[in-house]
């Protein structure tokens, strides 16, 4: 059993909305696979990481195991973690409904996850690290970088404020109106949630903090003054 520091910050803690309730998971399931093309969104990042059949990477936040189970088709194993053992249930059910038998499920997350065996070839994190406040976005890009392989692929996609701070008041209401529009109540409650108590960052520090866990920046997008990808390359020294 690893040892935690009773100092570490607890990354299993709910924050957020609460997806240690069943029936919030399958609904965010329904609506994520309502709202995105997942299938397409997978193709983008195996492209940007120029994943290959022989690779091996982890994927940290795997939620309910959509891109998991997906990638697991284009590479010889996937690791998937989450810290809701909910999601990771709802993932694992999922995945051997669907005959995917090379991903491999662990209940842990940035911080917590050891890996063991040779360097991971890329680690891929969809709208998991603004779960941590911005002193442990260092750490856990820090552990991002020491896993993977020299030259290996970081891709990171979170919520990043690009926008202008001195508008913060007509951005976020504006915004929340728009998702619940477009969206729904429910998932504009979600968002009002995550903007309250969740850790989201703003786009330059967002970018000083891959620098200095050792990245390369290859690819910065930010959309909706809200959302960020990144594709990022493990330089070879750290």
């Amino acid at each position: 059993m690893n040892f935690i520091p009773v100092w570490q910050y607890n990354e299993m803690q709910q924050v957020g909305t609460d997806y240690t309730d069943d029936a919030n998971v399958e609904a965010y399931d329904r609506r994520m696979q309502r709202l995105r093309d997942i299938k397409e969104e997978t193709q983008n990042i195996i492209s940007s990481i120029n994943l290959k059949r022989n690779d091996t990477i982890l994927e940290i936040g795997t939620g309910t195991g959509s891109f998991a189970i997906e990638a697991a088709q284009h590479c010889e194993r996937v690791i998937a973690i989450d810290v809701s053992t909910k999601m990771l249930e709802f993932a694992k059910q999922k995945a051997k409904l669907k005959g995917v038998t090379n991903v491999e499920f662990y209940h842990a997350g940035f911080l917590t996850f050891r890996h063991s065996g040779k360097p991971l070839d890329a680690v891929v994190s969809q709208l998991a690290l603004h779960h941590l406040p911005d002193f442990w976005k260092i750490i856990a890009l820090k552990r991002v970088f020491e896993i993977l392989k020299p030259g290996g692929k970081f891709y990171l996609k979170d919520t990043v404020y690009s926008f202008e701070v001195d508008n913060y008041e007509n951005f976020f209401n504006n915004f929340i109106d728009e998702v619940r529009i477009a969206a729904g109540f429910e998932f504009a409650s979600d968002l009002e949630i995550a903007v309250r108590e969740e850790y989201a960052t703003l786009h330059w520090i967002m970018e000083d903090l891959l620098r200095k866990a050792g990245f390369h920046i290859d690819k910065a997008d930010y959309y909706e003054g809200f959302m960020a990808d990144y594709v990022c390359t493990r330089l070879n020294t750290g």
